[in-house]
């Protein structure tokens, strides 16, 4: 066989086995039960033929929202939704972004983990809106089945808070003490770091390392996890931030959640950094000690992701 036959004979083989290829991965491709999707999710989808994904929506009209001293109608961006897509071995994609007062943000959340979903983020659409609405954006894969029934838990969750109070709260349980009167040395050896005190209050700063348009950046440029504490040993309020990858993110989320730390936000702060992190804003109330081992365990969880 000639030079130009083998190559044409190579060519074809190639051909051939890359056809059979992209059949098999589309074979292994899941076919979406749009019927149980809506049965689980208890919603009525749409079906977009271009893309291949079903979407269930649930506009939010239980509560009437201002924005801007404005009636604000659901249809100008007030609807819960998830969309559904397959995904290889048969498995299922979710996404989704759902709309939460403040009082429902959190036990959104911990539903949302214990049905085995991620949190992917969570921030403000609008400003001047009266109640407060947030956004928590979910994400997840597996079958169908299982993602439809963990969106119908967050909606259940949801529904159940505002049946109990139909106004949406405006503070979180438990008063904090006017008077700072943090012990520093225990936090420090919970937390493994010293810190700074002030006005009896005490706060830890851990910096974390990356570059951006070629320059290393770290702690001082905001690339950091930092913990605020006040009140007093036994009736304290932290605060703090944590810079996360992405592949930190559900471990330390999930962990502060379990230690009944509120997450109030998820969001990145810069562009073009190497690696890229992302953001979470807390706020958690109770016993000091209790509230620096939570953090702890979460910094822990980053620990076993190395960068």
């Amino acid at each position: 066989m000639s030079y130009s036959g083998l190559l044409k004979h190579c060519l074809i083989a190639a051909s051939l086995a890359l056809i059979a290829a992209i059949a098999h991965a589309a074979d292994t491709r899941a076919t979406l039960d749009t019927a149980e999707i809506e049965r689980l999710t208890g919603l009525k989808g749409t079906y977009s033929k271009e893309e291949n994904v079903f979407k269930v929506s649930k506009p939010r009209t239980d509560v009437k929202i201002k924005v801007d001293k404005w009636p604000m109608p659901p249809f100008m961006g007030l609807g819960s939704w998830a969309a559904f897509a397959p995904a290889q071995d048969g498995q299922v994609v979710m996404m989704g972004d759902t709309v939460l007062f403040e009082d429902e943000v959190n036990p959104a959340i911990s539903v949302a983990f214990e049905a085995g979903l991620e949190v992917t983020a969570l921030h403000n659409h609008f400003f001047f809106d009266e109640p407060k609405v947030y956004f928590m954006h979910i994400g997840g894969i597996g079958s169908s089945a299982k993602l439809a029934a963990g969106v119908k838990r967050i909606y259940d969750k949801v529904a159940e808070i505002r049946a109990a109070h139909p106004v949406p709260s405006s503070w979180f349980p438990n008063t904090i003490p006017q008077e700072n009167k943090i012990s520093p040395q225990p936090l420090e050896q919970i937390l493994g770091m010293k810190g700074t005190s002030k006005d009896g209050m005490f706060k830890v700063v851990i910096g974390r390392p990356a570059t951006m348009h070629g320059a290393p950046v770290g702690k001082e440029m905001g690339i950091n996890t930092w913990a605020a504490f006040a009140g007093n040993d036994n009736e304290a309020v932290v605060d703090g931030d944590f810079a996360m990858l992405a592949d930190e993110m559900q471990a330390v989320l999930r962990t502060m959640r379990a230690g009944g730390i509120n997450i109030v936000a998820i969001h990145q702060h810069m562009t073009h950094e190497k690696p890229h992190y992302l953001f979470m804003h807390y706020w958690g109330k109770g016993d000091a000690k209790d509230l620096a081992k939570t953090i702890r365990s979460a910094l822990n969880k980053q620990a076993d992701h190395p960068e």
